[in-house]
């Protein structure tokens, strides 16, 4: 019940403030939510004995994320600056812990976290609220069926060493239920994408959301906890909640880019 009511207040929220307000505050939104998806990731590798400067790295993911959404033309010279910079300070730290951990675990959290939230954004300045409005719902709808369709029926586990509750059946679900939402939902707005590649961007977003989850899930179990975080009842945390996202955006900005 806690699941379901957190879902009625936060959805709204996220869908009214890309349909009702301007580009800006989804930019904002955004960022917000990125900052504190970072601060869980650093909060997870803390409990693997890597350590980083969170506040550079906080820093640098954002101006990844502003980067691709306003400025696509300048993001390599940016997100080249970000890493350049993040491995001086990392150097100039007084611990002597491997720099190339360091270093890689911190430029992670910029491919990992905010060029996807950052294309995110872009979607809604360069191909308007339906088209992220769509890949959200796809995402959201591939996440319930999954969850319920996995805990009524799921009988067999899609990959007990990582995730001990996902379920072949679960997955199952999850992929025919965003196949259809893309489906019936980008018939309007989509429009110039037919039937069959509609079901084919479904098929693969609701797949790679199910790796993401997998990949979200290894990095709870190295760390040797359940959720991220418990900032959203009954989902856990911010990085709980984009587990299943953050792959498929790469792939659905593309495909946008190349057919509108």
């Amino acid at each position: 019940m806690t699941r379901v009511l957190s879902a009625i207040v936060l959805i709204p929220v996220v869908f009214g403030i890309i349909w009702f307000l301007t580009p800006f505050w989804t930019l904002v939104f955004a960022e917000l939510i990125l900052i504190r998806a970072v601060y869980e990731y650093s909060e997870l590798l803390a409990r693997t004995n890597v350590r980083c400067s969170r506040f550079s790295v906080t820093t640098a993911a954002v101006i990844v994320c502003a980067a691709f959404s306003i400025a696509p033309h300048y993001f390599p010279v940016v997100l080249m600056a970000m890493v350049i910079a993040i491995a001086l300070i990392e150097l100039a730290r007084s611990d002597r812990q491997s720099i190339i951990v360091s270093v890689s675990t911190s430029t992670l959290a910029l491919l990992y976290l905010a060029i996807p939230i950052g294309a995110l954004v872009a979607l809604r300045l360069q191909h308007g609220r339906e088209v992220l409005l769509l890949l959200l719902l796809t995402i959201i709808v591939s996440d319930t069926f999954q969850y319920y369709g996995g805990s009524t029926f799921g009988r067999r586990l899609l990959a007990p060493a990582i995730s001990p509750k996902k379920t072949v059946a679960g997955a199952v679900f999850g992929i025919v239920a965003g196949v259809l939402v893309l489906v019936i939902v980008g018939r309007w707005w989509l429009p110039n994408m037919d039937v069959v590649s509609r079901i084919l961007l479904g098929a693969t977003m609701t797949s790679l959301g199910i790796v993401g989850d997998l990949f979200e899930s290894s990095l709870k179990r190295t760390a040797a906890i359940k959720d991220s975080s418990s900032i959203i009842p009954g989902h856990g945390g911010v990085l709980d909640r984009l587990d299943g996202l953050v792959f498929a955006v790469p792939v659905y900005y593309v495909v946008m880019q190349l057919t509108r």
